[in-house]
């Protein structure tokens, strides 16, 4: 079963930056696009970004012009480069891989923005 992971999340002041990372398991094939998404406390999950295989991208309007995805230079791999962040931002952070035969989904990493 492939398995994505995240890592880099942790806890920042507000207006500091985080870089999370994401990679899958093993290959996947036929990736349509890969993405971030977070859920707070009490909170239903939300799309932050998400980059398509063609490198298209998309944004929530809470992080646009904050926050950056790409994709690594390894296959299966993507980033989100956040900046500027506010304590809104404070969430688990999970990677999405949606292939043909479904999404895959990470465990999650933690972001707190505090001071």
């Amino acid at each position: 079963q492939v398995r994505m992971v995240e890592s880099g999340g942790g806890l920042v002041q507000p207006g500091g930056s985080l870089r999370l990372s994401c990679a899958a398991s093993d290959t996947l094939f036929s990736i349509f696009y890969m993405g971030w998404y977070r859920q707070a406390p009490g909170k239903p999950r939300e799309l932050v970004a998400t980059i398509t295989s063609s490198g298209s991208t998309n944004y929530a309007d809470s992080v646009k012009d904050r926050f950056t995805i790409s994709k690594g230079n390894a296959k299966n791999t993507v980033y989100l480069q956040m900046n500027s962040l506010k304590p809104e931002d404070t969430a688990v952070y999970y990677c999405k891989a949606n292939v043909v035969s479904g999404d895959y989904w990470g465990q999650g990493t933690q972001v707190t923005v505090s001071s």
